[in-house]
């Protein structure tokens, strides 16, 4: 499936090059430009979009860490915002470039991407406006990359309790003192209400474009996903339900390690969504009495688990040889080995007593002594962290009798 998908991926990107060559060549003759014009803006256009599609693959070949949010599962909403800025470049070519609304678009491509490509593709549309004006000056390109700059940086890794109120009157504040600075300073007029509407134009233009985009993105990108964790990790969720009907022990177990886990996750800092989930779900194939990935995986796919758990459950149900594993696994996979083996103790006595510290570390010393502690992504000071955690459970350890 990846191979087929990389396949469609490069094909697309190499149509992305060739497009963004062809669109700025014909809006350059159309415009009338010298020959010499529409071969320098068609030869810069085909730098810039060859950039963009370096800077696209090397994400791509780095992974999901490589991509803000969900892109590196949707990776045609940043090719959809990129030729719809790339026509609105040619566009704002004919209007005063104080209308130009770049620093809400360079917050989407960033958005729809990682920032370094929002700001480097969003760069890359400025120069395409100002080549094709009719006499473009350098203070355009760096008004707008500045502010563009400025405006990723405050609206990076957005969450759903975000507040944006803040980063929006920043960002729209540096804007109108930016299009001050370089336009309404250098007119030889008398200040007025009249030399300031079209800068006031261009802040309400992005101030639309941003609440409008950023309302649909949490909607739809953040609190999507949020929402869909909420639903599976509740214990109640019909899935889970089946499980417990099915099998009361595995049920509790897979209860008893989400607890304990996100636990682990949040001190960390890592996603404790996903280790929660991964905990509940990856024995779901008991219910068909099926374990491998291939044979349990639609239980995921026809619930719509979020992207990411599928790819933690994959990687704790079937890991790949070779591959590093996340810290997330191996919190589920400590945490569950300390469930079992102390429901083990207490099935042959109930009434054991179990040093509870002394089993955590012999099975924490035994995966560093077996060298399996090198398969994870993780240091020894967040591998000790999970040990202290797990030992400080004594009083939930009795529980499990």
């Amino acid at each position: 499936m990846e191979s087929k998908l990389s396949k469609k991926i490069h094909v697309c990107y190499g149509l992305l090059f060739f497009i963004t060559g062809i669109i700025v060549f014909g809006f350059s003759f159309l415009m009338g430009k010298s020959y010499e014009a529409i071969l320098r803006n068609t030869i810069v256009s085909l730098i810039i979009a060859g950039t963009d599609v370096y800077m696209l693959l090397d994400a791509f070949s780095r992974g999901k860490e490589a991509y803000a949010y969900d892109n590196y599962d949707h990776k045609f909403r940043f090719v959809f915002a990129y030729i719809v800025v790339l026509i609105m470049s040619c566009v704002f070519s004919l209007v005063p470039n104080l209308f130009w609304p770049y620093m809400a678009l360079f917050v989407i491509l960033g958005l729809f991407s990682n920032n370094e490509i929002g700001i480097v593709s969003g760069t890359g549309f400025v120069i395409i406006s100002v080549l094709l004006e009719e006499s473009g000056v350098y203070g355009e390109l760096f008004m707008y990359v500045i502010a563009g700059m400025l405006a990723l940086a405050l609206f990076r890794d957005l969450k759903e309790n975000t507040a944006i109120g803040y980063p929006t009157a920043i960002s729209l504040m540096i804007q109108a003192v930016l299009l001050l600075a370089f336009n309404v300073l250098f007119q030889n007029r008398t200040l007025s209400i009249g030399l300031l509407i079209i800068p006031i134009l261009n802040i309400m233009f992005n101030l639309i474009i941003l609440m409008v985009f950023l309302n649909i993105f949490g909607v739809y990108i953040i609190r999507k996903s949020n929402d869909m964790y909420m639903e599976i990790n509740d214990t109640n969720y019909p899935l889970l339900i089946r499980l417990k009907e099915q099998s009361i022990e595995d049920y509790y177990r897979a209860i008893h390690t989400g607890s304990l886990a996100e636990r682990i996750a949040l001190e960390l800092g890592i996603n404790n969504r996903a280790v929660k989930t991964c905990s509940y779900y990856h024995g779901i194939g008991v219910l068909e009495n099926k374990k491998k990935w291939e044979d349990v995986k639609h239980f995921y796919e026809e619930n719509h688990f979020p992207i990411e758990a599928q790819d933690y459950l994959r990687e704790y149900i079937a890991p790949e040889k070779g591959h590093v594993k996340s810290k997330e696994c191996l919190a589920v996979r400590m945490t569950e080995t300390v469930i079992i083996s102390i429901q083990q103790l207490f099935k042959q006595d109930r009434n054991a007593k179990i040093d509870y510290e002394k089993l955590i570390d012999d099975l924490f010393d035994k995966k560093i002594s077996d060298g399996k502690l090198n398969d994870y992504n993780v240091t020894f000071r967040e591998y000790e962290v999970m040990r202290k955690i797990l030992k400080k459970e004594k009083l939930y350890y009795d529980f499990l009798r």
